[in-house]
């Protein structure tokens, strides 16, 4: 008895066929693929490491002290270190990639960047997308606009950072995963 289904045929949700029994991940989408209103809650979630704070407090020469000084947090009432502002937007920003911009060709903006809640290492940051507009590229054809609010959550679901980015998505993706093996 055959107990294939339509969907088990076509392969895993999330994955297009290569080959015999041969399926690669999708990264990314096509411009139809985002409607404005539309939410994306993206995973897996990420918790901010010690390592992830402490080399980017290196790599932009930060010094100031309620990013890095314990004792002064304690002192000034803010209790421990906090992780600086471009970690949480990083990892944020980082966790939509796959889903919304994965086939980008050129980031175009990032506004509105608000910090609304303290972030510590150990802290786990859940992202969401809210589609805001989606059009053609008048400029290039072949590029659609996406532009979505992403907000950040921590483990508490309090909101913690916000923004708004804007970026390049082929308007049909197919032929570029075609021609990139994406």
């Amino acid at each position: 008895m055959d107990t294939t289904t339509s969907t088990a045929a076509a392969g895993p949700q999330g994955f297009r066929q290569i080959g015999e029994n041969r399926y690669r991940e999708n990264v990314g989408a096509g411009l139809d693929a985002f409607t404005p209103g539309m939410v994306i809650e993206h995973r897996p979630k990420r918790t901010v490491t010690e390592l992830d704070h402490a080399m980017t407090l290196a790599l932009t020469g930060n010094p100031a002290p309620v990013h890095s000084d314990a004792e002064y947090c304690r002192t000034t009432g803010t209790g421990r270190p906090l992780v600086c502002g471009i970690v949480t937007v990083g990892i944020v920003i980082g966790m939509t990639v796959r889903a919304t911009s994965g086939l980008t060709s050129a980031n175009l903006a990032l506004d509105e960047v608000r910090f609304t809640a303290p972030v510590h290492v150990g802290d786990t940051l859940s992202a969401t997308s809210e589609i805001l507009a989606s059009r053609p590229s008048a400029s290039r054809p072949e590029h659609g606009i996406v532009t979505c609010r992403i907000t950040g959550h921590n483990q508490h679901g309090e909101q913690v950072v916000t923004a708004t980015r804007t970026f390049f998505v082929p308007t049909d993706a197919q032929p570029l995963r075609d021609s990139t093996g994406y």
